[in-house]
């Protein structure tokens, strides 16, 4: 049961340190960028990722987005600047501009608030982005998707590292539930600013935390380990895919149809997101279908232009690999490019062991 926060031990710097080894090895003299809103959660993050680089002779930046949707959100970006400043931490905001879409606000103001975070971190030479979600976070998100019926990638919930093209991406309070951080605020006298959408019911996230508990929405079993999913999925990865030709992701057949049908599934679904370039993966049932047309029997001789089809901005084509009887389906992005998406993006590696792919 999750303790109060009249009760709850607040995130010390040894307990932080412990959080942020599973990201390791960061470079000597860290530069973090830490999102933050001037609520309690970022809030926290901040200070803890303060402590933690001082102490390893870095800094931290502190990226304030202001997306100009309510009349007092310059004023509390600004009183958010001058709290850090006064705890001398450097604070910058980056401002959403332009027109707002009148339907799916929540959805286009995350996108922009990213897209402002990434592009200020890569403009920088920031190599590692820090956001504040934390245990309570990924319960409501789980809720979220389990009401929606996602499969098992959606209900393992938001990953602990994404690696984005500019940045990496990580979320080191995920495991860590919101008491411990308004504790945290609390014994050290900070205070924090109330966001008004979070009690906003025209949201999703809201309505939810007004509503019932949580646990009687998303049964503990429909939480999946993602850490273990993402290694089957690795596994799979390893004895399925082949990266010969420049800017495709070839499978080979025989190894695809070895599967069981929710690894192909989810294999499929990460390669078409890996090499279309899309933000997210494709319907579950347009995934079943188009795996279903993979593993298929295929009549001899009849590999060729006959079998192509598109799925999620992909060209799925079935060929003979060369000076051999075996197939392969090559999956290359429908338009010849896929921006600025790299070809194995983290959506395959998202939780594990250390990797420093930012270190080379």
């Amino acid at each position: 049961m999750q303790l109060s926060s009249a009760y709850a031990a607040c995130v010390d710097g040894d307990i932080f340190a412990g959080l942020m080894a599973r990201f390791e090895p960061f470079e000597s003299r860290p530069v973090l960028g830490v999102a933050v809103s001037g609520g309690r959660d970022s809030l926290a993050l901040v200070l803890l990722a303060h402590d933690w680089t001082v102490i390893r002779g870095g800094r931290v930046v502190a990226l304030v987005v202001d997306h100009g949707l309510r009349s007092g959100s310059a004023d509390e970006a600004a009183l958010t600047c001058d709290l850090l400043g006064g705890l001398g931490i450097e604070a910058i905001v980056l401002r959403w501009r332009g027109p707002k879409p009148q339907s799916g606000l929540q959805a286009a103001a995350r996108a922009a608030r990213y897209q402002l975070l990434c592009r200020e971190c890569h403009r920088r030479g920031i190599l590692h982005l820090l956001v504040a979600h934390h245990a309570d976070d990924q319960a409501e998100t789980v809720a979220m998707r389990a009401a929606r019926h996602s499969g098992p990638d959606g209900l393992s919930g938001m990953a602990s590292l994404v690696e984005r093209p500019e940045v990496r991406m990580l979320r080191p309070l995920l495991a860590m539930p919101r008491a411990r951080l308004t504790a945290t605020l609390q014994a050290r006298g900070v205070r924090w600013i109330e966001d008004p959408s979070n009690v906003d019911l025209r949201f999703e996230r809201a309505r939810l935390r007004a509503g019932p508990p949580i646990a009687d929405i998303a049964p503990a079993g429909e939480y999946h380990d993602r850490a273990a999913h993402e290694r089957r999925l690795a596994r799979a990865a390893v004895e399925t895919l082949e990266f010969d030709l420049p800017g495709k992701v070839v499978l080979d057949r025989s190894a695809f149809c070895r599967l069981g049908a929710d690894l192909r599934d989810r294999l499929l679904s990460r390669v078409v997101l890996a090499v279309g370039g899309r933000d997210h993966p494709p319907r579950r049932d347009h995934v079943s279908r188009a795996a279903g047309r993979l593993a298929a029997p295929v009549a001899r001789g009849r590999s060729g232009k006959s079998q192509d089809f598109t799925l999620s901005a992909c060209r799925l084509a079935l060929r003979q690999a060369p000076a051999s009887d075996r197939l392969r389906w090559i999956v290359s992005p429908e338009s010849g490019r896929n921006g600025s998406q790299p070809v194995v993006p983290a959506e395959f590696f998202a939780c594990g062991g250390p990797v420093a792919p930012h270190l080379d």
